[in-house]
């Protein structure tokens, strides 16, 4: 975990850019000793997004399955073969 002030914030906003670019974590900014802010890149931050959104899908399929509302590996196989051939516009 990362712990800067909002003064290095303040005075050195490109050691903060830097920092965040490379530890790609996210790095939590105090203000007089307290949590206040968390600052990341914005790759670090879409990463953290699409793994999100990820989780999302794989909850909403593990409620479906556990609801009976599964197919069988012939069925995937032949969306799967029609969606590749949708996309091949």
């Amino acid at each position: 975990m990362i712990i800067k002030s909002s003064t290095t914030l303040r005075n050195d906003y490109g050691y903060i850019s830097e920092l965040a670019k490379e530890s790609e974590e996210p790095i939590y900014i105090t203000k007089n000793g307290e949590g206040d802010l968390v600052v990341m890149s914005i790759d670090a931050f879409e990463k953290r997004e699409e793994v999100m959104r990820l989780r999302q899908r794989l909850e909403i399929s593990e409620q479906e399955y556990s609801a009976g509302h599964s197919v069988s590996l012939e069925e995937s196989k032949v969306r799967i073969q029609e969606i590749l051939n949708n996309a091949k516009l």
